[in-house]
């Protein structure tokens, strides 16, 4: 593990420890709830240990990767009703194996830019509310999807 990574240092602090950020873990994956305040159902799909890229995994790992994440996609479609959802493995500030997934909406702060883009405009707080109601149901299925 290299220290100066911050999801290997997330990871180690969430091992062990029920709720929180994570939603659900195995040997090899995490799927944690990301708190991004305009973002209700953001998550990230983690590869536990410290490996910098796709290709690094073996084919039946990256395989395994993949469904996780295609099944955190179908629960946020389902219980959260986005517009569109995005994926993306980003990993120039931290390179370590990661999926975002996030749900878009129409009327979120940054539509239709990319989260990290500059905000277009503030969310309705009785919107976000509403979304973050959802997020016990989101993790639920998400965890049994995932098999518990």
């Amino acid at each position: 593990m290299t220290t100066a990574c911050d999801l290997c240092q997330l990871l180690e602090q969430a091992a062990g420890q029920a709720g929180g950020a994570v939603i659900w873990r195995d040997s090899q994956l995490t799927v944690l709830a990301v708190d991004e305040a305009e973002y209700p159902g953001f998550c990230r799909v983690v590869w536990n240990g410290h490996v910098k890229e796709m290709s690094d995994l073996l084919p039946r790992e990256r395989h395994w990767v993949m469904d996780v994440v295609w099944q955190v996609e179908l629960a946020v479609r389902e219980i959260m009703q986005p517009q569109k959802v995005n994926l993306a493995s980003l990993g120039n500030m931290t390179p370590h194996v990661h999926w975002h997934v996030i749900p878009r909406f129409l009327d979120d702060a940054h539509f239709p830019h990319p989260v990290w883009a500059t905000a277009q405009r503030s969310s309705l707080p009785e919107v976000l509310a509403a979304r973050r109601a959802l997020l016990p149901q989101l993790h639920a299925d998400i965890i049994e999807r995932l098999g518990g």
